[in-house]
């Protein structure tokens, strides 16, 4: 696995990390999976995909209970764990509560990465972001970051921050949908945020589309593979893609190690142009 630096915290997190959305269910709880799913995130991490990415959205906070069985048996430092808060749990109190919560569902004693999982024009992000910096203070979060943000919304949220830094932006981003690049990349690199891209396979229409397998035969890759090391080829930006299935992840695992050339770099940017 190939390692990028978070932000400029001097940590070094997997490229490629494990998406959880629809592990345990979508919006509410569905334990009918939970077995294959905690197997799902233990091949992953053999697979050297370590960043593992949850909410406390995600299946009515289940997600982070499947996380938490599977990462049980693994020492904690070496693991990238990542959650989200939601937007309704964006007053100071609800935040601290909300973090508590999720440490007990993931059966940690402190969150790698805390987003916030989408903004909320409701909360004053002052108010949020100072209740961020207490459990950081605290030692229940080492590093802070959003989800969903644009530019002005990640300025904002940076301006209310006196000790610590946004080190992660969680933005859909693929070669299908670029809008990311317009605003929100260009200020990720110009603050030295990381870019950490959902849906990185667009929700699986990349695995097989014919114009990125053509390219990845001269590599011996899949049409994923190349999708996913078109993004990671990129300044700044990780991917976690999410798969349950055991040749999935592997091939997740494998879109990393090995770089496509500058030419297909470009002809894949050309292709996808938005």
């Amino acid at each position: 696995m190939e390692f990028k630096e978070l932000g400029n915290t001097g940590v070094r997190v997997p490229v490629i990390g494990m998406g959880t959305w629809e592990i345990g269910g979508g919006i509410s709880r569905d334990t009918a999976g939970d077995a294959r799913d905690v197997q799902a995130i233990r091949k992953a991490i053999e697979l050297g995909m370590t960043l593992i990415d949850t909410a406390e959205m995600y299946a009515a906070g289940h997600s982070e209970e499947i996380v938490g069985e599977a990462i049980k048996t693994v020492p904690r430092e070496q693991l990238f764990i990542v959650t989200k808060i939601a937007p309704m749990n964006l007053h100071y109190d609800d935040v601290i509560g909300a973090a508590e919560r999720s440490l007990k569902r993931l059966q940690v004693d402190w969150i790698d990465l805390y987003l916030v999982h989408h903004p909320n024009p409701q909360v004053p992000l002052k108010e949020t972001m100072e209740a961020m910096e207490k459990l950081v203070e605290q030692s229940l979060v080492r590093f802070i970051g959003v989800s969903n943000f644009d530019a002005n919304q990640m300025e904002e949220a940076s301006s209310h921050l006196s000790g610590n830094e946004i080190v992660v932006n969680q933005v859909e981003y693929s070669v299908l949908h670029r809008s990311a690049e317009r605003d929100v990349i260009p200020y990720c690199r110009q603050h030295q945020m990381t870019v950490m891209a959902h849906r990185p396979l667009a929700r699986g229409v990349l695995s097989s589309n014919r114009f990125l397998h053509e390219i990845g035969e001269k590599y011996g890759k899949t049409a994923a593979q190349v999708a996913l090391n078109w993004l990671i080829a990129r300044e700044g930006v990780i991917a976690i893609p999410k798969a349950v299935n055991s040749d999935h992840l592997a091939q997740n695992a494998g879109a990393a190690g090995w770089k496509l050339s500058e030419d297909d770099l470009e002809n894949i940017s050309s292709h996808f142009h938005q």
